[in-house]
């Protein structure tokens, strides 16, 4: 049995968090480690770009940017199995249910980051990559239809045309000479 409960893999959205057997409910996966830094020190780091800060709370922040953090793969997604839990001022990844083996641990980042990081619409987590198809599924279906009903409008009005042609196009009738008594 390995001694993590998870493997680094290649995921839909990069590199990300896979159980490698069963994890139990509200069982821990992994720490999330790297130094702490004070708030004004978090901030300056975050216009640098730094992705992987994890506020502990008002004072510290935890830059989970070295390597050894294996915590920072876990990936974002709307529909979590897991969530990060504090204890004793670290931060734990904790199964929010059953996870089985193969499948990507994840949990919900938080609005902020969503809206500011990644983006509602850019999102690609499984349950709003599905929302998506599902829409796109409507709209082609809804255009569908609409050019269907288009086409057969175009061929009633054509083979109306044919039956009874317009004034324009009608050809006079031959005149037959008068009889003559």
């Amino acid at each position: 049995m390995p001694s993590r409960p998870f493997r680094l893999a290649r995921s839909v959205t990069g590199l990300g968090l896979f159980a490698a057997r069963e994890i139990r409910k509200r069982e821990r996966i992994a720490e999330y480690k790297g130094p702490r830094v004070s708030t004004e020190e978090a901030e300056r780091r975050e216009r640098k770009r730094n992705k992987y800060l994890f506020e502990l709370n008002q004072k510290i922040t935890i830059d989970g940017t070295p390597r050894y953090n294996l915590a920072r793969y876990a990936n974002h997604s709307c529909n979590p199995n897991a969530e990060p839990i504090t204890y004793r001022k670290r931060i734990y990844i904790r199964a929010l249910r059953r996870i089985k083996p193969g499948e990507e641990i994840t949990y919900h980042y938080g609005m902020d980051y969503l809206r500011n990081v990644i983006g509602i619409s850019n999102c690609r987590c499984g349950r709003c990559r599905r929302r998506r198809a599902k829409k796109a599924r409507i709209v082609y279906a809804q255009k569908q239809r609409a050019a269907k009903r288009q086409l057969r409008r175009r061929s009633s009005v054509r083979a109306a045309d044919r039956r009874s042609p317009g004034p324009a196009t009608r050809r006079a009738a031959p005149r037959r000479p008068a009889r003559r008594r």
